[in-house]
């Protein structure tokens, strides 16, 4: 069983339908901050997935939703719109192309289906994006707490503001994955009190090409109940 450890936090930019280490870091803390008031970056996950074959999570392509920046390269997340007024339709048509087929596809439909709505609904990115996250967090169970970092007042500096953004939510451990753990100082935590966990990813997420692969595909193929149980095994490391 998985030891437990003090109200625990992750901070995340929003990502549309995350990838399954960004699902399995979230899955285990009380507290998602959602990174929303920070530069987009067209190059990373907050706009685009990427869906493969059933049959072969390496056969990947991207699904992409364009955005309008109304500040160019300076806008912000939660600044942006979605640019295509297809976007649902086209969204649909895809997922259902790859998934429509898997044995959990009901699981996946329900995913889909809240974020076809928020995506008519107000074609904010943030909001779909976050969306498409807390869907499948309900679906495997998850009973955290969701607060947007553009609500909270933090450093502008970047591991003194996570340690801002993790104290400021009350918790006490900052959960880092494994891409954050290459420039994060711990320092900041410690002066606030707090301590830093490394959560290993989970072990379908080092699977070949389950790195880039969004969780949809596991979703999909092997259900919640078999993602729930991957994940629920998982210790933290605490540095």
């Amino acid at each position: 069983m998985a030891e437990t450890y003090p109200r625990s936090c992750a901070v995340h930019q929003p990502n549309f339908f995350p990838r399954t280490s960004t699902l399995a870091k979230i899955f285990r803390a009380d507290v998602w901050v959602v990174l929303d008031d920070v530069q987009f970056n067209a190059r990373d996950y907050q706009h685009r997935a990427r869906l493969a074959t059933l049959n072969d999570p390496a056969a990947q392509r991207w699904l992409t939703v364009p955005v309008h920046r109304p500040r160019g390269r300076a806008s912000l997340i939660n600044e942006l719109r979605v640019a295509d007024p297809d976007a649902a339709r086209r969204v649909a048509l895809l997922v259902r192309q790859y998934y429509g087929r898997g044995p959990h596809w009901p699981a996946a439909a329900e995913i889909l289906e809240e974020v076809l709505a928020e995506l008519e609904l107000t074609g904010l990115l943030v909001n779909v994006a976050e969306v498409s996250t807390r869907a499948m967090l309900a679906r495997l169970g998850w009973r955290g707490e969701v607060v947007r970092s553009s609500s909270l007042t933090a450093s502008s500096q970047r591991s003194p503001r996570l340690a801002d953004l993790t104290r400021a939510v009350g918790a006490h451990t900052y959960l880092c994955g494994q891409g954050g753990a290459r420039y994060l100082d711990e320092a900041p935590f410690a002066a606030r009190g707090l301590t830093v966990a490394y959560p290993p990813p989970p072990e379908l997420a080092r699977k070949d090409g389950m790195r880039t692969l969004s969780a949809l595909w596991a979703f999909a193929a092997l259900g919640p109940e078999a993602i729930r149980d991957e994940l629920t095994g998982l210790d933290l490391r605490v540095g």
